[in-house]
């Protein structure tokens, strides 16, 4: 259903098969329909299992009559920790799943994520079967249903250029579902280990609505979950499943556009700690090492600490990615202890240089803009240094013809 919304929403069919030839997967063992769920026009998205073994021939007729990326909701075959797989599939381990993607044609970071999504699997299925993860017994994940429905989802957000991504909350359904280990409550185990710390509520629909592999998808992507953020809508697709329902849709809708307030929103690591025994001329060389090793800003406050002595907090923001090595270089480089860190949103203007003609030669100013809007200026502070040097005069009087010359420009 993501595959079949995205499609819908504009992602190409043969770029899609081609990403997913180089895991050696027949590009006509992929296929798209239009179908129509409680009047909703949708693309239903379909993926040929693979051929069974010769004894089960009447296995193997019934699947080549009916197609399909998803089976009935009600049944999993082979356990919990995948979906897709028609009986007696072909099954790969983990390892063989790592070296098809390492061999794809998805970037490096898709590679990451795509092997990254398939261990969280392997870790479900241990966990609930009681399995060491090195000796998981990989059932429906190593399905080419299962490959194509991960690996398909990880290209195709890349290639529509998908940079953040929000979700509702998720109608599981409910009911009961049938397996090879027993009869099982909606949401299945593996979907419900998937779904940790997720928004969810069971609908009217005596159904599983939400399989572990979409459970996989949806939790690994989903930055948030709520309602439509803000934003300005460019496309819209609706994926269907295989039921239709008489009273709802069973479609996933996705929406794709853009949010001018929120693009400008980042999220950073805030690094923090309280230092009261350490040279003082030390503190100067911490900035610029913390710099050089990615910090996006520094900077000290005089704080009391216990037994009332005078010390320094420590601040640093940083991109998410770079917090574990700035904090082993404050450990290596000061004499604390301990630090803290959080993770915090902020919010940066849209920025770029101009550069403006004065009387005393060319000056860079930096310009700041909200939603378009100007809202600050500011000579470059080095520029009009260097040049109020150069030419004998005040600094302030090369910022003041600096700013004008910005103002009459």
């Amino acid at each position: 259903m993501i595959l079949g919304a995205l499609l819908d929403a504009g992602l190409s069919l043969e770029d899609l098969r081609r990403a997913l030839g180089s895991l050696a997967v027949d590009p006509e063992s992929i296929w798209t329909e239009r179908v129509t769920r409680a009047g909703i026009t949708a693309t239903k998205f379909h993926a040929r299992g693979e051929v069974p073994p010769m004894d089960h021939a009447h296995d193997h007729e019934r699947a080549a009559a009916s197609p399909r990326s998803t089976r009935p909701a009600q049944s999993h075959s082979h356990g919990t920790a995948g979906v897709h797989a028609p009986h007696h599939t072909a099954h790969r381990s983990l390892p063989e799943i790592e070296r098809l993607i390492d061999g794809s044609a998805l970037a490096l970071q898709g590679k990451q994520r795509a092997k990254a999504l398939f261990r969280r699997l392997a870790d479900a299925e241990a966990a609930i079967h009681g399995t060491p993860f090195d000796k998981v017994h990989l059932h429906e994940v190593g399905a080419l249903d299962s490959i194509i429905d991960i690996v398909g989802t990880v290209y195709a957000l890349d290639a529509m250029g998908i940079g953040r991504v929000t979700a509702s909350p998720l109608n599981v359904g409910s009911g009961t579902i049938s397996s090879a280990h027993g009869l099982y409550p909606v949401p299945a185990p593996a979907t419900t280990h998937l779904l940790k710390d997720v928004p969810v509520y069971s609908g009217p629909q005596h159904t599983e609505l939400v399989t572990p592999t979409g459970a996989l998808l949806i939790s690994d992507f989903a930055e948030s979950y709520g309602g439509v953020p803000a934003m300005r809508i460019q496309r819209v697709g609706y994926g269907a499943g295989a039921r239709d329902f008489p009273k709802s849709p069973n479609v996933l809708r996705v929406l794709i556009g853009e949010d001018e307030r929120a693009s400008s929103l980042h999220t950073v690591a805030v690094i923090e700690t309280e230092i009261d025994d350490m040279n003082p001329q030390i503190f100067g060389l911490l900035i610029d090492k913390l710099m050089g090793a990615g910090a996006l800003d520094v900077f000290y406050t005089p704080v009391q600490m216990k037994k009332n002595r005078p010390g320094t907090l420590l601040s640093i923001l940083a991109p998410p990615e770079a917090r574990e090595q700035l904090t082993s270089m404050v450990f290596r480089e000061t004499t604390t202890i301990g630090v803290r860190f959080m993770e915090a949103q902020r919010e940066c203007l849209d920025r770029e240089t101009i550069m403006v003609d004065t009387e005393f030669g060319p000056v860079s100013v930096k310009v700041a803009r909200r939603n378009g809007e100007i809202l600050n200026a500011s000579p470059e502070f080095e520029d009009c240094a260097r040049i109020a040097t150069e030419r004998g005069r005040p600094v302030k009087d090369v910022q003041a013809a600096a700013m004008k010359a910005f103002l009459d420009r």
